[in-house]
């Protein structure tokens, strides 16, 4: 599989950072920074970085499998999760994300028909004292009303 220069040494450099015998440990950043280019993990991926690494696919796998932020299939340009966890849900996570799905028209892992947009309810998102949380590709916001999350969805729309 072929990836970016930019991404090859990106991976070259993250694999040479551990030891031999804690190659595994760089998995995790390995498959985001892959997801970011190629769009989502697929098969091929899958065996590209189990060779990398020197594990079996099936390790990467369930890796990919228990990760929210890693997908099996391409998300939208702009991938927005809403924390609906405990702390969330109390600041109305719940009513923010049904907010987002009428907005956007779509539901729970599903992408938009030009692509643009994604949409995902999420469990925690660390970031409970700020709630209700929500996350644009790697970018957070806090104390998220349905107004502000309005603003932020038009202001995506306006880039694209």
């Amino acid at each position: 599989m072929t990836f970016s220069p930019e991404l090859e040494a990106k991976l070259t450099k993250l694999v040479n950072s551990y030891p031999a015998g804690r190659l595994k440990s760089a998995l995790i950043p390995m498959l985001m920074f892959t997801q970011d280019e190629v769009g989502s993990i697929t098969p091929e991926l899958v065996k590209e970085i189990a060779n990398r690494l020197k594990i079996t696919p099936v390790q990467v796998d369930e890796v990919v499998t228990y990760y929210s932020m890693l997908h099996k299939k391409p998300m939208g340009k702009y991938h927005i999760q809403v924390c609906t966890n405990i702390s969330c849900l109390l600041w109305d996570g719940d009513k923010l994300y049904e907010h987002a799905r009428h907005k956007l028209g779509l539901g729970h892992k599903e992408v938009s028909a030009d692509g643009q947009f994604s949409l995902e309810e999420v469990e925690c998102m660390g970031a409970c004292s700020w709630a209700p949380a929500i996350q644009v590709n790697y970018d957070f916001h806090h104390h998220v009303t349905p107004e502000k999350l309005d603003e932020i969805i038009d202001s995506l729309r306006k880039l694209h």
